[in-house]
């Protein structure tokens, strides 16, 4: 893996994402791109401009206000945090400043990253919980690279727990996974499979378990049986110093673990990195 790209609020950097991606970044030898995203749409107002002796009403951002000259002095200082952290960390970084729609940008920069890192908290110009969860489900839903979000509070990960139900996109997160991040072989493996009830095995589990063998040396597989959703939140609740690898966003079982509230206390109660993509 060659690129990490962490999504940033460029005027109030979360250090424990910035840290979380330094660590990834440090175990596979990448490069950390921050994406510091300003919003500038929030800042427009407006503004009475002047052309060919026309006075008209135009939407900028005012650029003399104190403001924004504030605003942009937080920016500055932000990316010097952000240099600082990543060379005190032994992780080589560079930095871009997005000014447009936060959600269009990073989409349009992930298709040119290995991975994604992103803080579900950031506000990004908005205050509200559900502007938050619309931000992740849509970076989630469009991103063309595979997403971590990163937890609030981190430790040194010591387990790596891959949810498999049987389908295809949630097989080919795990690939995905172990392509990016082989440096993970020796960590204690979870393989959570989820049954239907009635169900005597999700399908190709004995292929999959042999492919687990070649890849990670500690595999330890659980069989859970019921709703998808209520089993491995249950499951995963009491979890530490792990993270979480499922594929299928939008579609499947595992899917629905992002309706609103379930994604609400996953995301905020468990406070495990949660690593998604999708073919």
């Amino acid at each position: 893996m060659q690129k990490i790209l962490v999504a940033l609020d460029s005027t109030k950097i979360n250090m424990t994402t910035l840290e979380f991606a330094c660590y990834l970044g440090r175990i596979a030898r990448s490069k950390i791109t921050g994406l510091l995203l300003e919003n500038l749409e929030s800042d427009k107002k407006p503004v009475l401009r002047t052309m060919y002796q026309t006075t008209y009403l135009d939407w900028q951002p005012d650029v003399k206000s104190p403001a924004y000259q504030e605003k942009m002095k937080d920016i500055e200082n932000n990316i010097a945090r952000f240099k600082e952290a990543c060379t005190n960390r032994g992780v080589n970084c560079d930095v871009y400043r997005d000014s447009g729609v936060p959600s269009a940008e990073l989409i349009a920069e992930s298709r040119f990253a290995d991975l994604l890192v992103i803080d579900p908290d950031t506000e990004y110009g908005e205050t509200s919980k559900e502007h938050h969860m619309e931000f992740v489900r849509d970076i989630l839903k469009l991103s063309e690279c595979p997403v971590i979000i990163a937890p609030e509070t981190f430790d040194e990960l010591e387990e790596l727990i891959f949810c498999y139900d049987g389908s295809r996109s949630s097989f080919y997160a795990i690939k995905q996974f172990e392509y990016l991040l082989p440096e993970f072989s020796n960590k204690k493996v979870t393989l959570l499979e989820v049954n239907k009830p009635g169900d005597e095995s999700v399908p190709y589990q004995d292929r999959v378990r042999a492919w687990f063998r070649h890849h990670y040396v500690n595999l330890q597989p659980e069989i859970l049986y019921g709703d998808a959703r209520d089993q491995i939140f249950s499951h995963l609740l009491l979890k530490k110093k792990a993270m979480i690898v499922m594929g299928a966003y939008g579609r499947g079982a595992l899917s629905r673990l992002f309706k609103e509230s379930t994604a609400d206390k996953l995301l905020k109660t468990t406070n495990l990195p949660l690593f998604i993509t999708h073919p």
